[in-house]
């Protein structure tokens, strides 16, 4: 039985019941989970199958941050963050993985002394990292020149006397190098050969030399050091740039972007789920895209300068489990993820668009469980954010909470919940995820939706829009957040769970929501000097030229000297970042608790990487802060749009298209690139087709081609205006303008062209007058080549390739067509020639910055 009449069946019996039927049923996104769930208990998708059993499952999951159910209270959760202080150590450790930039000692090796030496080998990611950044002996953090601990701010620790530390790295390429001091040391015993690469494995080594005895205690206070390392994590897809390939590796970047990141864990980390992205992604993945770019959006900050909304960091071990990475994931962004019945992926990150949200009516509902109130022991009144703080080393720390007095009041008390957001690094970001939570902590009206299996497209949206005014009046036109949804055949097809959604929780004042910096303990190194810690960065453009405001908590402290540092984070385009070039700020005054620092002139359009330190009077530096990102954006303000994108020229194009466009009285306009897009196909400057750059000036007319201007029809009277050149075959007229046919035998009307054999022939022909059968466009003489045939009015264009022998171009009827051509091109392609198809062009304003205004277009151009 085919499966149009198995589906045709299922409707008359859909009819027959009191369920209504709905055209979802035939929808092509949505069918692979119906009929998984309603055929014959295993769904086949490529040579996998997928039981109810696995159906049964969340559809739609959220992020789990705060633990509103008792049912989802056992999540796997990570490591604490406090555990990357010290290795693992087991006989069989669980292996590592880490995204974005996080602190970390991983699982150790080999540990062993030899003479006055001390080796040990960390394990520190089971997979390829970008970098190691920051360094720590126990919990003093330690600068490492050419592989030695140096005294720059330990204060004698692990260098006094003869003592000395060597730290040594691997980032996990595969095959990897061996441990050169190691192998010399340990490889007669067998104890650390160069068999032990540790190929696709980020590892760390350390060489320990011990003490005279009077200096042991000062070198080695609290005994034998334990190493640990602030590192950049995984590579990742990101799939918004075409430069990048899934199964390239070394194409791809490090990223924190939120949705990148879990996109890598559900595909591509060998910890992860092991999905196929070809399933799982590429079927979407221009929803993908879109959360992606979300996740990237700058948010502005009370101080000034901004912030990417979504960021992701954090590391995990194997023993947990794929869902504990996942859970942590979501939580940075507020996402909500879809397993879709065809395996498909499709993650929405916390911010409403009306793109996502489906509608349910009271005909989509066969049961309901609302309540409209807030239960005693579920009651919250205070919620306090936690997230990983790099200031104070990478430990668990809390921002400023939520709270509302008057409940408290009516409680009797404190009714206080955790949002869990271990891998946010960023204070700002905690208390916006935070602000979410806790409106819809708040929200009295919550509970569970019985849905039909007419509703599905609503199962799988993170937001739906209720018609009710039958069953739930209340709630009929109010949009409601879908927060977790199953399968449940017994209750009509599925079970939703669900909460208002809360008005405004998109909204953001950083002046009176972000709250206070979350205060860093004093933590002295061994010099007994503070460390900074940085409350704000910020690129500022000044004339053309860019430096960098950099604002720290004052130490209180006057015989200190606040000193900034940054480099190139991508000093080659390898990754490989710059030296560090280091600026005191001797004169800088205290101002309301913060020093108000500021570098001299930076490299413009660089991501550059920056720090502070504290100098104090007897030359010795504090630990340099955490590392910041910034962009030196010399140019921040976006061109105008064109005043002019026009089409010049005529049809037909052969293998060109030629525009003129003109930049109105704009400063900021530096170029224009002009893009190609399949026409009707969305414009997105990260994959559409960049076909070339125009430095251009304010005020001023330009033109530009793409393609190759010096192709020409190679036909004679290709519009069939008098009755010469064409060598005609039976049934074949001249006539009015056009070659028409007769019906009665095969034949073709054709004429003369020298071809050069092996090169193809673009060709395009309108057929009209059309009544039976089909004709096509051929190279003659030898071995004909022949186009496709066509049997409808129409303009039709193809590529032909001579061969030898091929001596004429023209068009073949077959004995029973009727019909007419007009219009004949040929002429020989060349590999400058723009592509043949129909095209839509976009122009594209950019700054001095790269900063893109808004683009113009489309122009839709078809070219032969």
């Amino acid at each position: 039985m085919s499966f149009h009449h198995r589906m045709m069946l299922q409707r008359y019996g859909l009819g027959c019941t009191t369920s209504l039927y709905s055209e979802v049923l035939f929808d092509p996104i949505f069918t692979p989970i119906f009929t998984a769930v309603l055929g014959t208990g295993v769904l086949n998708i490529g040579v996998a199958s997928i039981s109810y059993a696995s159906i049964a499952s969340a559809i739609a999951t959220t992020a789990i941050s705060i633990g509103l159910q008792a049912l989802l209270a056992q999540a796997p959760k990570p490591p604490k963050p406090e555990d990357g202080r010290a290795p693992l150590n087991q006989a069989i450790p669980f292996r590592v993985y880490a995204v974005g930039r996080t602190r970390v000692a991983g699982a150790r090796m080999m540990w062993e002394a030899k003479g006055s030496n001390l080796y040990s080998v960390q394990a520190i990611a089971g997979h390829r990292i970008k970098s190691f950044n920051r360094f720590y002996l126990n919990d003093d953090e330690v600068t490492v020149v050419d592989n030695v601990v140096t005294p720059l701010t330990t204060g004698g620790r692990y260098g006094a006397g003869s003592a000395n530390v060597r730290l040594y790295t691997r980032l996990g390429a595969n095959p990897e190098t061996p441990y050169a001091e190691l192998v010399s040391a340990l490889g007669a015993d067998g104890i650390w050969t160069n068999d032990h690469r540790g190929d696709g494995q980020a590892s760390l080594a350390m060489r320990a030399h011990n003490a005279d005895a009077q200096d042991q205690q000062t070198a080695f206070p609290y005994g034998a050091p334990s190493p640990s390392v602030e590192i950049d994590g995984a590579y990742c897809w990101d799939f918004r740039d075409p430069a990048q390939s899934p199964t390239d590796p070394s194409t791809w970047t490090w990223t924190r972007n939120s949705a990148i990141i879990l996109a890598w864990h559900l595909c591509f980390n060998e910890f992860g789920f092991g999905l196929d992205y070809q399933k799982a992604l590429l079927p979407v993945i221009d929803l993908w895209k879109e959360e992606a770019d979300i996740c990237d959006e700058d948010v502005p900050l009370a101080g000034g300068g901004t912030e990417k909304r979504y960021q992701c960091n954090g590391w995990d071990t194997t023993e947990n489990g794929p869902k504990s990475g996942l859970n942590a994931i979501l939580a940075t962004c507020d996402g909500h993820l879809v397993a879709r019945g065809d395996g498909a992926r499709i993650l929405t990150v916390g911010k409403f668009r009306e793109s996502r949200t489906a509608t349910l009516t009271d005909a989509d509902i066969v049961g309901h469980n609302v309540q409209y109130g807030v239960l005693f022991e579920d009651e919250c009144n205070r919620l306090v954010p936690k997230f990983t703080y790099p200031a104070t080393n990478y430990t668990s720390c809390d921002t400023d909470f939520f709270e509302d007095t008057d409940a408290q009041i009516a409680a009797g008390r404190v009714l206080t919940m955790e949002g869990s957001y271990e891998w946010c690094h960023q204070w700002r970001q905690a208390r916006r995820l935070g602000k979410r939570d806790w409106l819809r902590q708040r929200q009295e009206v919550k509970g569970s939706l019985d849905v039909r299996l007419s509703g599905i497209n609503a199962v799988y949206a993170r937001w739906v829009r209720l018609e009710t005014p039958k069953r739930l009046p209340k709630l009929d036109g109010k949009l409601v957040e879908n927060r977790r949804s199953i399968v449940a055949i017994t209750k009509g097809g599925f079970t939703m769970d669900f909460i208002e959604h809360p008005e405004g929780i998109d909204d953001w004042n950083p002046a009176t929501e972000e709250g206070q910096q979350p205060p860093v303990p004093p933590a002295a190194n061994a010099s007994e000097i503070p460390t900074p810690v940085i409350n704000l960065i910020q690129a500022k453009a000044n004339g053309g030229s860019v430096y960098i405001r950099v604002v720290i908590i004052d130490p209180d402290d006057g015989s200190l000297t606040p000193v900034v540092r940054y480099r190139v984070a991508n000093a080659d385009g390898l990754g490989t970042p710059g030296a560090w070039v280091e600026q005191p700020n001797p004169n800088a005054e205290p101002s309301g608790g913060y020093i108000d620092l500021s570098t001299g002139n930076v490299p413009v359009d660089q991501v550059l990487d920056v720090q502070a330190a504290f100098i104090a009077s007897n030359r010795r530096y504090s630990n340099w802060s955490v590392t910041e990102t910034v962009t030196s954006t010399s140019d921040p303000t976006p061109p105008a749009v064109l005043t002019s994108f026009t089409l010049t020229g005529s049809a037909p194009r052969l293998g060109n298209a030629a525009f003129s466009f003109s930049t109105g009285n704009d400063s900021h306009v530096r170029s224009v690139e002009i893009y190609r897009v399949p026409s009707g196909s969305a414009f997105d400057p990260d994959t559409a087709t960049l076909v070339g750059t125009r430095a251009v000036a304010p005020s001023a007319n330009y033109s530009f081609t793409d393609g190759d201007t010096t192709r020409a029809n190679l036909l004679g009277n290709p519009g069939f205006d008098t009755d010469t050149v064409w060598t005609k075959g039976a049934g074949w007229t001249i006539a009015s303008g056009k070659a028409s046919k007769a019906a009665g035998s095969t034949a073709s009307i054709r004429q003369p062209i020298s071809f050069a054999v092996g090169t193809a022939y673009r060709y395009q022909f309108t057929l009209l007058d059309w009544v039976a059968s089909t004709a096509s466009a051929r190279l003659l003489g030898g071995t004909v080549v022949a186009g496709g045939s066509h049997g409808a009015n129409g303009t039709y264009r193809g590529s032909l390739t001579a061969v030898t022998g091929n001596t004429e171009f023209g068009f073949a009827g077959t004995a029973t067509f009727e019909g007419a051509v007009d219009d004949a091109v040929l002429y020989q392609q060349t590999a400058s020639c723009a592509p043949q198809g129909v095209w839509d062009y976009y122009a594209l304003p950019l700054n001095v910055s790269g900063v893109e205004g808004p683009a113009s277009g489309p122009l839709t151009v078809t070219i032969v």
